[in-house]
């Protein structure tokens, strides 16, 4: 599967430092590359002492057009007061570069920790960050991005992973099964359209940086048209329903200090767990051409993994088939 050579591979340390200073940088130091699989991500200081996060594209992923909505929609959060980190701008206004055969843009770096989602005064400050992301995010729609598709994303993941080389006869026959079940459940869960608005789409404790109960939200490189609910139900970790329903509140406390939100949309926070778990396993079996992700994921390869990533759907079948968690 490594026939030919993958683009990043050409990213070296040098080819990195060199494209940085073509935009008018000079780097005291060589940039530190950060634990990012999908783009390559490297944090940076200046000779000013500024702290810089490079990213450089997948090639391939995004059209220009795409990644130009990122960066505006992170302009526009900007101006209105929401913490985020707006890209850099050269001196005419351009923030996406194309320099040596790559796609690169730089954000400041934002410090701060993740997190703790056992923490009421976290889970009230995230809820208010996600609200006022989505207060803006409301106003327009983003018109090259993706609009979340639980119908056409389930049938995408379930069609990679039936291509894969690593199932056995009885494995692919199971995840087969299970998938078709899963996308048929899934279909009772459609949203309209007028429910859609712009989202940071990837909202994991991850991409949260802060200190006390002040957060930024970082990396909108998965930005989409989505319901609001996408932006939040991975606050949501409790396995204990008062736990659950604390974190719920205190989420949902926060994000109306800025925009209100529809209760019904809570319903698909179990169809949105479902296709993110399919939809790993297929971005891993998509990206394994690039040798990062072998040295990352060895296990993929093993049929272990496959038979517990089916059990795992086969849970999540149960769950589609109960009552949901918010009416307990």
């Amino acid at each position: 599967m490594h026939s030919t050579p993958h683009p990043f591979a050409a990213l070296s340390p040098a080819r990195v430092v060199s494209a940085i200073e073509s935009l008018g940088f000079w780097l005291p130091g060589e940039p530190f590359a950060l634990n990012s699989y999908e783009n390559r991500v490297f944090l940076l200081y200046d000779d000013e002492g500024r702290r810089w996060v490079a990213k450089f594209y997948r090639p391939g992923r995004w059209s220009d057009a795409q990644i130009q909505e990122e960066h505006d929609f992170l302009d526009v959060l900007a101006a209105e007061g929401v913490a985020v980190a707006p890209p850099w701008r050269d001196d005419a206004g351009r923030s996406l570069h194309h320099v040596e055969g790559f796609r690169l843009a730089l954000f400041p770096q934002l410090p701060g920790q993740a997190p703790e989602l056992e923490n009421p005064a976290h889970l009230f400050a995230l809820g208010e960050l996600i609200g006022a992301v989505h207060a803006v995010g409301e106003r327009a729609d983003f018109e090259h991005r993706v609009r979340l598709d639980l119908d056409g994303m389930v049938n995408e993941a379930r069609m990679r992973v039936l291509a894969a080389p690593w199932l056995d006869r009885r494995q692919r026959h199971a995840y087969a099964g299970v998938a078709e079940a899963l996308h048929a459940a899934l279909q009772a869960h459609a949203w309209t359209p007028a429910q859609a608005i712009r989202v940071q789409g990837d909202c994991h404790i991850g991409n949260l940086l802060g200190r006390d109960d002040t957060f930024a939200l970082v990396d909108f490189d998965d930005a989409m048209m989505a319901p609001a609910v996408q932006d939040l139900w991975m606050f949501l970790t409790a396995e204990h329903e008062a736990e659950w329903h604390m974190q719920l509140s205190e989420v949902l406390e926060g994000y109306e200090q800025h925009r209100e939100f529809d209760r019904r949309e809570l319903a698909l926070i179990e169809p949105l767990r479902t296709l993110r778990l399919m939809r790993h396993s297929a971005w891993l079996v998509a990206r394994w051409d690039d040798p990062a992700f072998p040295q990352a994921f060895p296990w993929v390869t093993d049929g272990g993994y496959w038979d517990a990533h089916i059990r795992q759907l086969e849970q999540q079948r149960l769950v589609l088939g109960q009552a949901p968690r918010w009416l307990a």
